[in-house]
């Protein structure tokens, strides 16, 4: 049994796990920063669902020293991935070490980054269609659940703590297995994360575009070379049936990928580096030419850093890049 949760990013991802816990009634601890933890500090988290409005009794912290992380703790670190080296510094500085530490994140890199501190490391397959667009406010979209949160051990196997999370997980309304191979589910969702730069830059539709499938053939091909084997497009597609639909939240539908978000929200900083930047990294080191995840990175990054907005550029300027 976990004593606690506490989840360090609370914001559409970590919000609605942080949230959905706490409503069934687990100890939820939220780390925040900036105007989310004074929101929710001063006037509790607000969760948007299909069936209403929640307000999950999660108490709200800066740090996870005022959090008070302890041994039987389980940390779910759900922020983006360019900011996961420093919440790892921020858990170190605790000198506790935590049941376990749980990336439900995008990209293959953060386990990395959290075993090399001795922490005990564990992936999450997340497939949840969450929002975070106002202070203090998270919006969940899935049904008839909230969405899949799949886990298990770094780099492989599965134990008691997972098989306890999913459990946990599975009551508070998702969907949630423990798997001894994690990893290649978290390297068959990149394939799909690939494109997050390419919807953020032009629209969701632009996925249709030949340039998604351009990206996703040299995200295989590194895959090859290096001898990673994700789970099939057969196994992801059924794992997600469970998931039947996205239905409208307060009269909003769902928005869009978390790097649509990122833009939206103008935060100025963007986790292509980490998806797009992944199938770049494989492909200098096994020598396969990745010029579409180079040039989805490059512009991610620049729309971010100049706080463009999502959807403001057409197939044709990414075209053009691509030419030069």
């Amino acid at each position: 049994m976990v004593a606690r949760y506490v989840i360090y990013g609370a914001g559409a991802i970590g919000g609605c796990i942080g949230g959905a816990l706490a409503t069934a009634g687990h100890e939820v601890v939220l780390v925040a920063r900036g105007e989310h933890l004074a929101a929710m500090q001063s006037r509790g988290l607000r969760m948007l669902t299909p069936a209403g409005e929640q307000r999950p009794p999660a108490v709200a912290v800066g740090s996870a020293a005022e959090a008070r992380v302890g041994r039987d703790d389980v940390v779910v670190i759900a922020t983006k991935s360019q900011d996961t080296e420093a919440v790892v510094t921020d858990l170190a500085s605790t000198g506790v070490t935590p049941a376990a530490v749980v990336c439900a994140q995008n990209g293959v890199d953060n386990e990395r980054v959290v075993a090399r501190r001795g922490l005990p490391a564990y992936g999450m397959y997340v497939v949840v269609p969450a929002a975070y667009q106002e202070a203090g406010v998270v919006e969940l979209y899935g049904s008839p659940v909230g969405g899949v949160l799949d886990l298990g051990r770094f780099p492989t196997g599965s134990d008691e703590i997972a098989a306890a999370v999913a459990s946990d997980l599975t009551r508070a309304g998702f969907s949630a297995e423990a798997s001894a191979d994690i990893m290649r589910w978290k390297y068959a969702k990149l394939l799909d994360n690939v494109g997050n730069a390419l919807d953020a830059a032009c629209g969701f539709e632009a996925r249709e575009h030949s340039l998604f499938a351009r990206a996703r053939a040299e995200a295989q091909a590194c895959f090859a070379a290096a001898g990673i084997h994700p789970v099939s497009a057969e196994d992801t597609r059924a794992r997600a049936a469970v998931l039947s639909g996205r239905l409208p939240v307060s009269g909003r539908q769902y928005p869009g990928s978390s790097s649509w978000q990122s833009l939206a929200r103008g935060t100025g900083s963007i986790e292509a580096d980490w998806l797009n930047g992944e199938i770049v990294l494989l492909g200098t080191q096994y020598g396969i030419s990745t010029p579409v995840n180079a040039m989805l990175q490059r512009t991610a990054n620049r729309m971010a850093r100049q706080r463009l907005a999502p959807g403001t550029l057409a197939i044709a300027d990414l075209e053009a890049q691509l030419a030069r």
